[in-house]
């Protein structure tokens, strides 16, 4: 823009008197040609000027990869040259996100059989002798056509008997698991229509809902082994333990307790079923130091 108004300026300068043109007609080839070349100087000036420019712009302002262009090969204005921020897309999002602790994964409730065929099969094999008193020996048994490994609820029970806070604690008590020959006692788990019908033999009423232990014979119904009670909702196998350990007592001849006082251990002759009385749950006989866990008799 410099440049033309210089150029402007040029063509309306003052044009020289008559008198003096006549003077100067000699001069006026070489005046045409110092003026012409003056004006081929100021061009040129003007060029530098405008090339000067267009480097300076070029220099401050060069072409990124990618900003649009017109046919000429000219670079447009780009919208902006701050480096825009990306916006992160949904899956860019999730990655960002600290993850979501797992989530409870709820386990169907088992079906439970109302009742059962009244056969049972016997779990194989056998397990070392526990305890330092009278052998006591024991099968295990699982009604026909139960959803149960005999295998995986011999060993529940083996390992209950021979926990140190259990039977064997009473220093006169030793047992061992058989698969034949002569047994002194038989836990089975069965539906709860096969446990009502051998209980009610002795004139138990388990309602579909208890275990008993009747004779020689220890019935485990298939629902507490499985749902266990409110009280051990969290905790099945412990459950199966106070199970066992309730009813071999039974066998072993103790009788019924209550709750000693509240905040103390529920003894495992305890009916916990029916409710805590304000002990805490338990599921042994004795505690870790062999002293047994008990309460006030009841009938």
């Amino acid at each position: 823009m410099a440049a033309t108004t210089w150029l402007t300026m040029t063509a309306h300068t003052t044009t020289p008197s008559r008198s003096r043109r006549r003077r100067r007609g000699a001069t006026h080839a070489s005046s045409g040609r110092r003026r012409g070349t003056g004006r081929v100087w100021a061009g040129l000036v003007a060029l530098t000027v405008l090339g000067a420019a267009g480097f300076a712009a070029a220099r401050w302002a060069p072409p990124a990869d990618g900003e649009a262009r017109t046919d000429a090969g000219h670079v447009t204005a780009p919208e902006s040259r701050a480096t825009p921020t990306p916006t992160p897309t949904a899956d860019a999002r999730s990655t960002q996100r600290a993850k979501p602790a797992p989530s409870r994964t709820t386990t169907p409730a088992p079906t439970i059989p109302a009742t059962g065929p009244g056969t049972f099969v016997t779990a194989s094999g056998g397990s070392p002798k526990a305890g330092s008193g009278r052998t006591l020996r024991y099968r295990v048994e699982v009604e026909t056509g139960l959803d149960l490994s005999t295998a995986d609820v011999a060993e529940q029970v083996d390992r209950v008997l021979a926990d140190p806070r259990g039977w064997t604690a009473d220093g006169t008590s030793a047992f061992q698991r058989i698969s034949s020959g002569t047994a002194d006692f038989v836990v089975k788990v069965a539906t709860p229509g096969t446990v009502d019908k051998i209980c009610a033999t002795q004139g138990l009423d388990t309602g579909g809902e208890y275990n008993c232990s009747v004779n020689d014979t220890v019935m485990v119904n298939l629902r507490r082994w499985e749902l266990a009670t409110q009280y051990y909702a969290d905790d099945v196998r412990s459950y199966r333990a106070l199970i066992i350990n309730h009813e071999v007592g039974h066998f072993l001849h103790h009788g019924h307790v209550t709750c000693p006082g509240p905040g103390k251990p529920a003894p495992a002759m305890m009916q916990q079923i029916k409710g805590l009385k304000g002990c805490v749950p338990n599921v042994w006989p004795y505690d870790a130091q062999g002293r047994l866990i008990t309460g006030p008799a009841v009938p």
